[in-house]
């Protein structure tokens, strides 16, 4: 009977933090880069191979980098409240195509509308890597000297742009 009573305690224990791991919420996950730099990089942009960005050519203003696939569902969902903000003109919405093939990320933007004043270009997904998207969509504010100030994991909602980001927007375009 005693031989029984290790792994049964083992078992509860797994059983319990398995169910404590499965409650919780992932679009809690902290970011260690917030407050820090977009990491270096260098990528061709997305209409434009032959043109390299990095993080210095986007500083001066607050944007948001929206990390994007053509494969990806949830950005199908999340692409008609980015086309609703750029004809606002609210932000300018730079988008990170993820580990997607050009021309299908081209097709895509072609047929359901571009967003983006710019699109880069990471195949490899090296820098999505680099600046800790665990998936996509992802959405980082990031301000006026190229630091990350907030990290939004899923699509961008109404009522995340109304509470979070669009508040957290206006304040860091108002820092000199």
């Amino acid at each position: 009977m005693k031989k029984f009573v290790i792994p049964l305690v083992v078992f509860v224990a797994l059983g319990v933090l398995l169910w404590f791991g499965l409650s919780l919420d992932p679009r809690k996950i902290p970011s260690p880069l917030i407050g820090q730099s977009l990491p270096d990089f260098s990528l061709p942009a997305l209409h434009e191979p032959a043109r390299s960005i990095t993080p210095k050519s986007l500083t001066g203003r607050v944007y948001l980098l929206n990390v994007w696939a053509s494969w990806c569902v949830e950005c199908r969902a999340e692409h008609p409240a980015l086309l609703a903000l750029a004809a606002q003109k609210a932000v300018t919405i730079v988008g990170l195509n993820y580990r997607d093939q050009r021309d299908d990320a081209l097709k895509w933007l072609n047929d359901l509308g571009n967003p983006y004043e710019l699109s880069i270009s990471d195949t490899n997904g090296r820098v999505g890597i680099d600046i800790g998207v665990y998936g996509v969509p992802e959405t980082f504010v990031i301000d006026k000297s190229g630091v990350i100030r907030y990290k939004h994991i899923g699509a961008i909602t109404e009522q995340a742009w109304n509470e979070k980001l669009f508040p957290l927007i206006q304040q860091l375009s108002s820092v000199n």
